[in-house]
């Protein structure tokens, strides 16, 4: 089974946040660069919170999934400021650019370019060439461990083998890195 769409069945942010908190802290975004990255999604299209979240989870890949913590305050921020405009369309705040938020933008091309830049290259070297490859091989590993131990049941002597094998690779991979 493959997690948010990878066809290559590893998501690679799951290596930066999971169950038990962030693994290896990875910032997408610097402060300050929220306010740019929605208005310049706004510039597209109207949209309410939530697909404003989505948008920038697609534009990512998958690989940064904004929280609502994140992208609400933001958004309120840009209406205080005149940047956007809310109306209530179907029961749910959609958020439009304004005049003044295009002119925002105008203005700071520069900064926008440079963070959609940085945000691009790092999707590169997570899931382009040969990221991919290493992609897949991974989600095959994890694929095959837990069907291995399924498979085996009860026997926990196995079991373990499969930790040490695990353990073992993961070991050989650091010294690559040395």
């Amino acid at each position: 089974m493959t997690r948010s769409g990878f066809a290559f069945g590893f998501d690679p942010s799951w290596w930066w946040s999971g169950s038990r908190g962030p693994r290896h802290r990875r910032q997408w975004f610097e402060a300050g660069d929220m306010k740019y990255v929605i208005l310049k999604l706004l510039r597209d299209k109207p949209m309410h919170g939530y697909e404003v979240m989505k948008a920038l989870e697609e534009h990512t890949h998958g690989c940064y999934k904004p929280s609502p913590g994140t992208v609400y305050p933001t958004l309120q921020w840009l209406e205080d400021e005149g940047l956007v405009q809310a109306s209530e369309v179907d029961g749910k705040k959609v958020y439009a650019i304004t005049d003044a938020g295009r002119r925002f933008l105008d203005e700071n091309k520069g900064t926008v370019e440079d963070i959609f830049d940085r945000v691009a290259e790092t999707i590169d070297r997570i899931v382009g060439e040969p990221m991919n490859d290493v992609n897949r091989a991974v989600g095959r590993v994890v694929a095959q461990a837990y069907r291995t131990a399924w498979k085996l049941g009860a026997d926990e002597t196995r079991k373990k083998k499969i930790a040490e094998i695990l353990d073992r690779a993961a070991s050989d991979l650091s010294g690559l890195a040395s």
